[in-house]
């Protein structure tokens, strides 16, 4: 390969790991951010019955806004390339997330968080597919693992930032203005990565003439199977995380008189770190031990370590934070096997059309469990009872990977 062309691939790599890291800071900001907005914000009025119910709206907000830009920007990719739709998304969560510091109320804070989520899911199938189509099938399970860490790295910088500079109720509003911040990285992106070389074929190849809508594709045989699979697989993980994995921050908010307002900082710290390892590790499980023997084993741990964490312990027992470590890294081996798993499913002319659906669909799907889990809070008032009765959701999981195709471990053909 010539150096050009070598380059390009790096650079691929590059805006990619640096579009999904501060996606990962912005996934990361409303779980220790939203108790303590909810606080200024509804005045004499909080509880934690009702900031919960808060929670878990900024939570459906991020879930439906990052399917709707998975879609949108995915679609965008496929016909104008994967690095502009890249950094448009980029550009999108930076500046709409920072709005965040201006706003007075509620529904205001909560409008801004659906709109900033567009790019926060517009990057994860132009990424995915990016780095898929830039590098040889032998470095798929360390780039999905790479690309997959990312995130979860974000949430570590997110969790560190919180202990060293609490948010709280005077601070919130600075945090917000800060995350506009990597707006920078979305310029970067439109001036310097390039598109793939095999994107670029498959603009003049027949195919793309004769599919003018990739998301109708998707939706129609012969894909249309494999993009219902691809979005129950994508379900799992994601209402698992969103619906009971991230209770764990506001729980531990909630212990914030008695722990101090950085804990909170530190169990997403401690999360992010395990996860940033779990998610890099994800992909070359797949490899090991197969996509379908993998994702079973992954739904068995995260359901016994998510339900043993909320069934036995609290934010002040001793063994708490080293327990969201463990449940940071097995939780998100999900989060590198998916990008690995996903583009393997459909074609080029629809890869980031077809995983954006599989993966934002999911977060669709997870949305409506997560207002569960809202519901849950509202009857309950009992962090620990939402989180034991959503992880079930990983029980599924067990059972439906023995329904996915066998990709060959590899991309598939046009």
């Amino acid at each position: 390969m010539s150096e050009t062309g070598q380059r390009e691939r790096w650079l691929a790599v590059i805006g990619g790991f640096a579009s999904w890291l501060f996606a990962g800071v912005q996934m990361a900001l409303m779980p220790v951010a939203a108790r303590t907005a909810s606080r200024e914000l509804m005045g004499a009025d909080f509880n934690d019955a009702q900031a919960g119910q808060w929670f878990a709206w900024y939570t459906v907000a991020f879930l439906l806004g990052g399917a709707a830009g998975g879609l949108l920007f995915g679609a965008l990719g496929d016909r104008f390339g994967r690095a502009r739709a890249m950094g448009w998304s980029v550009l999108t969560y930076s500046l709409l997330s920072g709005a965040g510091a201006f706003v007075e109320t509620q529904p205001q804070l909560l409008t801004v968080r659906l709109l900033a989520s567009l790019g926060i899911g517009g990057v994860w199938p132009n990424c995915m597919s990016l780095a898929a189509e830039s590098w040889p099938n032998t470095s798929r399970p360390f780039l999905a693992g790479l690309l997959g860490c990312s995130s979860n790295l974000g949430v570590a910088l997110m969790g560190a930032f919180g202990h060293v500079y609490p948010v709280t109720t005077g601070s919130w509003r600075t945090v917000m203005l800060w995350s506009a911040a990597p707006a920078i990285v979305g310029m970067f992106i439109l001036w310097r990565v390039p598109e793939s070389a095999r994107w670029r074929q498959s603009r003049v190849a027949p195919a793309a003439k004769a599919t003018a809508a990739p998301h109708a594709e998707v939706f129609r045989s012969p894909l249309l199977g494999r993009t219902l699979l691809g979005i129950a697989l994508g379900t799992v993980p994601l209402l698992g995380a969103w619906g009971a994995g991230k209770w764990l921050f506001p729980w531990a908010d909630s212990f914030s008189d008695r722990l101090g307002d950085g804990f909170k900082g530190t169990a997403q710290f401690l999360w992010g770190a395990g996860a940033t390892i779990g998610s890099f590790f994800g992909g070359h499980l797949a490899g090991w031990l197969g996509r379908r023997a993998s994702y079973f084993l992954i739904s068995a741990l995260s359901l016994a370590v998510n339900w043993s964490i909320f069934r036995f312990l609290t934010p002040a027992s001793g063994s708490f934070l080293p327990a969201v470590f463990v449940l940071g890294l097995v939780s998100t081996l999900f989060f590198g096997w998916l990008p690995l798993y996903l583009p393997e499913l459909f074609p080029t002319r629809a890869r980031a059309t077809g995983s954006g659906v599989s993966y934002n669909f999911g977060r669709i799907f997870s949305a409506a469990g997560v207002l569960g889990a809202g519901a849950l809070m509202h009857a309950f008032g009992d962090f620990a009872r939402v989180g034991m009765t959503v992880s079930l959701i990983y029980a599924v999981g067990m059972v439906v990977i023995w329904w996915a195709p066998d990709t060959g471990e590899k991309l598939s053909e046009d």
